[in-house]
């Protein structure tokens, strides 16, 4: 005889609807109720960008299957017999009677009974605290009503500039949402680069020199001093003692877990804030089990809680919660964090640690920066990628990577995770057995020449600094040669460091000019992605140079001036 389980799920997001779901397919007959306090259960908050700038036309759209059912309380209804409440708010949680009480939008109110609850609440995003922060024109874009003011002031014609505050992953997306529909944007940064926990400094910089080519202006160490208004309104935004005219404020500055219900029905947080769970997602309650932007998940390679809200591992939750909650015994083994998006043209992706994020966990990483093209190099269509490992000097074991730039950089970042995932190390990396075709990639893939470089590190092959070191040894007058060993013709095409230490002769010309070079003095080699310069570094180790180090990464990732010739 079967159990009729009542499963209550609160929230009617990715998580809690993908528990309920998951439930039902593993028990026909559970009695399984939603509670969603919006009008729109299953609504896909990852796609509002992309409706803001025009990509998706309508907001029905985000709520669709792959055949273009539009999931709502009908639908879930009658595909998969799950009552879903909407415009129903989960008021308190009384664990010792095991009820939910609830309140609808007509104000009357009801109790729900459960055997097995499941906390889907989502975040909530945070607020700005300033002067004038409850100005009309003062938004997120965190739900579909956001998404739709923003949308209503563009037609009708009410923005003109837009100051996003907050430099991360939607501030990035909504950078280039609101530049399609032509208003200004200018994002004001509190830290000393964009997106500070994705990316680190020099890959951060290769976005900047990006988005600034598109006309979007980057305030970084900046904060929001005060939203100036007229008659209520946003007029402009103080940032320090600098005015910027605005009709519009993106605050885009993260999210905090929604664990009110949780916290006032005695449930244990973590130490991030969010809920706290064990491997089987359930909370300090056995009948109660979490998941999504509400609860903090074990880093796999750390250990430690963290709190990465993401929607894939919203639905993953909520597959593990769907079967425990009807007799499984599912584990979750925790995440390293991947992330992807795209602004404009450019691609940027993140797996594990950065290196900054090592270093303050106590790490010492070794990192290799590369550049790279995503297909071979005279196939059509090959389109530049930068790549960055970080791994424990220590142990060779990766600790992180982030892959960015025009070409694809989706797999090779879902390569890393994989190998983050399951323990590998440079050696293995670069091993891998990856696919080869000249229209997928070069013969041996940017994932695995990293790899290498963070080896002939570790090995004591090369000394590389990187572009920035550089730069603070030209900008301090250090005394030594700057050694650019690309082809004339790129030497003053695609332009080079405008500096009288900088000598420029070609890779291929460096064995019969070594008498042109002092061994007394420092050498740093320079080419267009420091391949090269690596080979060059190479030839004058073994011709008796023995303060010789390498650009790493090459031209590719100087952000700094450049001087070029100007075509007649």
């Amino acid at each position: 005889m079967s159990i009729l389980r009542k499963i209550v799920v609160i929230g009617g997001g990715a998580a809690g609807l993908k528990a309920a779901a998951r439930a039902r397919r593993r028990d026909p007959d559970a009695e399984i109720t939603v509670i969603e306090a919006g009008e729109h259960p299953s609504f896909g908050r990852c796609g509002l960008p992309y409706y803001v700038g025009g990509i998706i036309h309508e907001l029905e759209n985000l709520m669709e299957t792959p055949y273009g059912a539009v999931r709502d309380a009908q639908y879930f209804k009658k595909v998969k017999d799950i009552d879903v409440l909407t415009k129903t708010r989960a008021e308190r949680i009384d664990r010792e009677r095991k009820i939910v009480e609830i309140t609808r939008e007509d104000g009357s109110s009801d109790e729900i009974p459960y055997d097995y609850l499941v906390l889907a609440t989502g975040s909530i995003p945070a607020k700005l605290n300033v002067p004038g922060s409850d100005a009309e024109g003062v938004l997120s874009l965190h739900s579909p009503e956001d998404a739709e003011k923003i949308v209503e002031m563009w037609m009708n014609d009410e923005v003109e500039h837009a100051v996003l505050v907050g430099g991360g992953l939607i501030g990035m997306e909504s950078a280039e949402a609101l530049s399609r529909l032509e208003i200004k944007v200018t994002i004001v940064e509190l830290m000393d680069h964009i997106l500070p926990g994705l990316l680190d400094a020099e890959m951060a910089a290769l976005l900047t020199k990006y988005l600034e080519s598109k006309d979007v202006k980057i305030l970084t160490n900046s904060s929001v001093k005060e939203i100036l208004t007229e008659n209520g309104r946003v007029s402009g935004v103080k940032v320090g003692e600098k005015i910027i005219p605005a009709q519009m404020v993106l605050v885009a500055i993260g999210v905090r877990p929604n664990v009110k219900l949780a916290k006032d029905a005695g449930l244990e947080l973590g130490e991030t804030g969010a809920i706290k769970v064990n491997e089987y997602l359930q909370t300090s309650d056995p009948c109660i089990y979490a998941g999504g932007d509400c609860v903090e998940n074990k880093h796999i390679v750390t250990g430690k809680p963290v709190y990465i809200p993401l929607g894939s591992t919203a639905n993953k939750h909520g597959r593990v919660i769907g079967d425990n909650v009807t007799g499984g015994k599912t584990t979750f083994p925790g995440v390293v964090g991947t992330t992807i998006f795209r602004v404009f043209d450019f691609n940027v992706a993140k797996t594990g640690l950065t290196e900054k994020q090592a270093i303050e966990l106590g790490y010492e990483p070794l990192t290799a920066v590369i550049s790279s093209p995503d297909r071979l190099h005279n196939f059509p269509g090959q389109k530049p990628i930068r790549i960055k490992l970080v791994a424990d000097k220590a142990t060779g074991k990766l600790l992180g990577a982030q892959v960015i730039g025009l070409g694809a950089v989706d797999k090779r970042i879902d390569v890393l995770a994989t190998a983050l995932h399951f323990g590998a190390t440079i050696d293995d990396i670069a091993n891998l057995d990856l696919a080869y075709a000249p229209p997928y990639s070069i013969a041996m893939d940017g994932v695995i020449v990293a790899a290498n470089v963070a080896r002939n590190k570790r090995d004591g092959l090369v000394v590389n600094v990187s572009v920035s070191e550089v730069k603070q040894k030209l900008e301090r007058g250090d005394d030594f040669i700057l050694l650019d060993v690309r082809t004339p013709r790129e030497f003053e095409k695609r332009g080079h460091i405008p500096d009288k230490r900088v000598v420029n002769i070609p890779l291929d010309e460096l064995r019969e000019s070594l008498d042109k070079l002092p061994k007394d003095k420092e050498i740093i080699v320079v080419c267009q992605t420091g391949t090269r310069s690596y080979e060059a570094a190479r030839i004058l180790m073994g011709a008796g140079f023995k303060n010789v180090k390498n650009m790493e990464g090459g031209m590719a990732y100087w952000t700094y001036e450049i001087e070029k010739q100007i075509p007649k």
